[in-house]
């Protein structure tokens, strides 16, 4: 398992765990993130991400980014 934002941008990547506080995760599960779900991280910047999520694109920062593992 790698974080989200090490993972190789244009790959299909599965969600293998969600870390984080309550708040968090619920917040990451609202965005579309469940723990068994495809993402692929589109590009990144210093850490930031824009990844696709169900159809959807996602800007997530480095410190969510780093509780998604893949």
């Amino acid at each position: 398992m790698i974080p989200l934002g090490m993972a190789d941008a244009g790959s299909p990547q599965i969600v293998k765990k969600i870390g984080g506080s309550a708040d968090v995760r619920l917040h990451l599960e609202t965005l579309g993130f469940h723990v068994g779900g495809e993402v692929t991280v589109v590009s990144a910047l210093a850490g930031n991400l824009i990844v696709k999520v169900k159809e959807s694109r996602v800007a997530l920062d480095e410190a969510l980014a780093r509780k998604i593992m893949v």
